[in-house]
């Protein structure tokens, strides 16, 4: 009797194993089809390239910091007589750390040539001749290379001095700008500058200054800010 049910109970136990066995194969082969078309894709970030930079728009190419493509090349021209004028043309040559040149006379003028009461002196014989060109030792190197002009003189008879003119007849001045300056006890600047302009083309001219000799730094000073350069 004991034989029978256990025989009984080990083929009970084994039918119920062979089932459980069958379902958990049917659940593991039944998973659905993917739709189709819709292939499944990995859905893991694009990773850019190593140092790719964020922004790749071209962009205007930058000024090197420190620099100014609109600073102008810059002459201090002078002549002076008694060296009131040379004082100013030094003061500008402080404020602007521009190149300076002097006009200088192949002649050199005496105290006898600056005879103002003497009419026969040569300074009153100049002034009083407008074809007089006064020769000039030496000249500019490279005059192309400048933009802008500054342009020194005493006043003889409320003029230029005729070296002046030789000065300006020497070069092409067309397309540069030029800021006049003078030195005298009383006599302002007057027309000397107008009367020059005709001599320089197309060059520019700006409101020039009249200075005493021992005018200072800062006077000087105050005239090249209004000009408004960017030198």
């Amino acid at each position: 009797m004991k034989r029978t049910l256990s025989l009984f109970l080990t083929v009970a136990l084994m039918l119920t194993l062979a089932a459980c066995g069958s379902k958990s194969g049917q659940d593991s082969t039944s998973s659905s089809p993917a739709p189709e078309g819709n292939t499944p894709t990995s859905t893991a970030p694009e990773i850019p390239p190593a140092n790719q930079p964020e922004d790749t728009t071209p962009t205007e190419e930058q000024t090197p910091e420190g620099t100014d493509d609109s600073e102008k090349k810059v002459l201090i021209a002078y002549f002076s007589a008694t060296n009131n004028t040379e004082n100013i043309a030094n003061h500008l040559n402080e404020i602007l750390d521009a190149d300076l040149y002097e006009i200088v006379p192949e002649t050199p003028y005496t105290a006898d040539d600056l005879n103002y009461n003497d009419s026969s002196s040569r300074s009153s014989q100049e002034m009083n001749d407008p074809d007089s060109r006064p020769v000039i030792s030496g000249s500019v190197e490279n005059m192309e290379q400048y933009d802008v002009i500054f342009l020194g003189y005493p006043i003889w008879w409320g003029e230029a001095p005729r070296i002046i003119n030789t000065f300006l007849e020497s070069y092409d001045l067309s397309g540069k700008t030029i800021a006049p300056f003078c030195t005298s006890a009383s006599s302002p600047l007057g027309s000397s500058a107008t009367k020059l302009q005709d001599l320089t083309g197309s060059a520019a001219w700006l409101e020039g200054q009249r200075f005493s000799g021992g005018a200072s730094v800062s006077d000087v000073q105050s005239w090249v800010d209004s000009l408004n350069l960017k030198v």
